[in-house]
């Protein structure tokens, strides 16, 4: 008999069906995967199993346990939400409330549904974080979200949704964005822990070497429909369906090519060291050096790939090169042979329109309140004054065009567009300057499979035709080895290994970079 039982269910909201006939089952203790692309309605989906789509309305059936959600009153949803049925949300930083520690918002769900004493909650919490390897778990009980790294958050939230031992987690992109160190560690745990609870488990991920390595059986959705249903085995050996075909075959191969020893040199770092001051009581402080000793080279055309876990210093590093960072920098940088490391803001500013950065999430560095014109057009009307609006209006459109959108879609608003397309947005905001370097700072890790592969081709079709240089930061290390030509790997502030992607990537020296690509390999079994 099948837990849960999804028959022909259709999810509107107002006049517009995101869901329509979708069926499917997950039996007892089966690890069950959505796959599909942003829009696909894999979330709405998963949202409906709990009733928490906002302002939608529901047609068919959903049966847990043979009894209908979608028939239930509020009140018996609100007992079967965390009980028997929980959810492990994408962004555990949103899904978090800031002004609660951890240890009291995962004791409210052991109160609310369990009943028990404020005492009783409290030491099941610490055992909870404990179980879900949080070092030091009675310690992180008292901490507050913003306190605990990405991956901590994440085990909180896997804490806090196993707390009432439910029967079926839903997990929505749970390693979207995390280092691929701590995604294994994640997916051990799930692993894990649905053994020794026997819980299904419905993931959504457009991760599909996650998939192929977690789940029992994977539904792949298109536009709102079901379109595949097969075991995880025959599906990635023998899929039916050319969507399925093609989101397989969405994965960056080399898309660089070599650069040549006559490309002079475009950015150079001597000994960069980056140091923090940190507030350790009301007159205490203390310098933790989140970049220590750092030195490199840049060549006009050339990628350089910067890997490491979260807080390995990738970004601050990015950000001093460019002169962005809030960090005390200390070191030589020079850029087109100008050392900026010694220049007042004032000199720096005329050089800025020939390095610009885009961000690792193109929603929040887009203002909501501008329209995509305002926003590519800022940069340029600063820069090159003497431009009249006729020609900067121009100039946007070919920016847009450049990177595959439309030039009549520069009035809309950012909410307007998919993830994919907002990214595109960021690249020809920084394009529109035609600048010698930019510094993309995990442009694809929010992205699905086949988007990340259209935005990589981008990038590479865009340096191949202006000869521009890039500054790659990235966990990702199949996409490093796709896009760069050299490879400096970080830890704790300091690089590790450096060289080309072939020797970095293929033959390793450091065990640092054996463990990463190790994970990095794992993950992809």
């Amino acid at each position: 008999m099948s837990l849960l039982e999804v028959r022909n269910l259709a999810v509107a909201f107002g006049p517009a069906t995101v869901v329509d006939g979708v069926s499917f089952s997950i039996a007892p203790g089966e690890k069950f995967a959505l796959v599909g692309e942003s829009g696909s309605g894999k979330t709405v989906t998963a949202l409906s199993m709990l009733r928490l789509n906002q302002d939608a309305s529901y047609r068919g059936e959903i049966l847990f346990e043979g009894d209908d959600i979608l028939q239930k009153p509020a009140a018996a949803m609100r007992a079967l939400r965390g009980r028997d049925i929980a959810m492990i949300f994408q962004e555990p930083m949103t899904a978090l409330n800031p002004l609660f520690t951890i240890g009291n918002q995962i004791a409210e769900v052991l109160m609310l549904h369990e009943g028990l004493s404020a005492k009783a909650a409290a030491k099941r919490v610490v055992e909870l974080l404990d179980k879900t390897g949080i070092p030091e778990p009675a310690r992180r009980a008292l901490a507050y979200p913003h306190q605990l790294s990405g991956g901590q958050r994440q085990r909180a939230m896997i804490a806090m949704a196993l707390a009432c031992r439910p029967r079926l987690l839903i997990a929505d992109e749970p390693t979207t964005a995390l280092d691929v160190t701590i995604q294994v560690q994640i997916l051990e745990l799930l692993n894990q822990l649905q053994r020794e609870e026997n819980m299904a488990v419905l993931i959504i991920s457009h991760d599909l070497n996650l998939v192929r390595h977690f789940a029992d059986r994977v539904g792949v959705m298109e536009k709102g429909l079901l379109v595949e249903t097969a075991s995880t085995q025959e599906l990635f050996t023998a899929p039916r369906e050319a969507y399925t075909r093609k989101l397989l075959a969405s994965h960056p191969d080399r898309l660089v090519e070599p650069v040549g020893d006559s490309q002079g040199l475009l950015l150079e770092g001597e000994r960069v060291r980056c140091i923090f001051e940190i507030r350790t009581g009301w007159f205490k402080k203390r310098d933790f050096v989140a970049v220590d000793d750092v030195s490199l080279t840049l060549r006009q055309g050339e990628t350089l790939g910067i890997v490491g876990e979260s807080g390995s210093g990738k970004s601050t590093l990015g950000m001093a090169l460019l002169r962005l960072s809030t960090a005390r920098v200390s070191g030589r940088i020079a850029f087109v042979g100008q050392p900026i490391s010694e220049m007042d803001s004032a000199k720096v500013r005329p050089l800025r329109s020939r390095m610009q950065v885009v961000f690792q999430d193109p929603f929040a560095s887009l203002s909501p309140r501008r329209t995509v014109e305002q926003i590519v057009v800022e940069g340029l009307a600063l820069h090159r004054p003497e431009l009249s609006r006729p020609e900067l209006r121009q100039a946007v459109g070919e920016a847009l065009e450049e990177v595959g959108l439309q030039a009549d879609m520069m009035s809309r608003y950012p909410h307007e567009f998919s993830g994919g397309q907002r990214q595109r947005i960021s690249i020809a905001r920084a394009l529109v300057l035609k600048p010698s370097l930019i510094l993309l700072d995990e442009p694809t890790s929010s992205l699905d499979v086949s988007v990340q592969f259209q935005v990589l081709q981008l990038l590479a079709g865009l340096q191949k035709k202006y000869g521009m240089a890039y500054l790659f930061i990235s966990h990702d290390l199949a996409v490093i080895r796709a896009m760069a030509h050299r490879v400096i790997v970080m830890k704790d502030g300091k690089v590790v290994e450096s060289g080309t992607s072939e020797s970095v990537l293929t033959h390793p020296a450091a065990d640092y970079t054996k463990s990463l690509l190790a994970a990095a390999t794992y993950s992809t079994l």
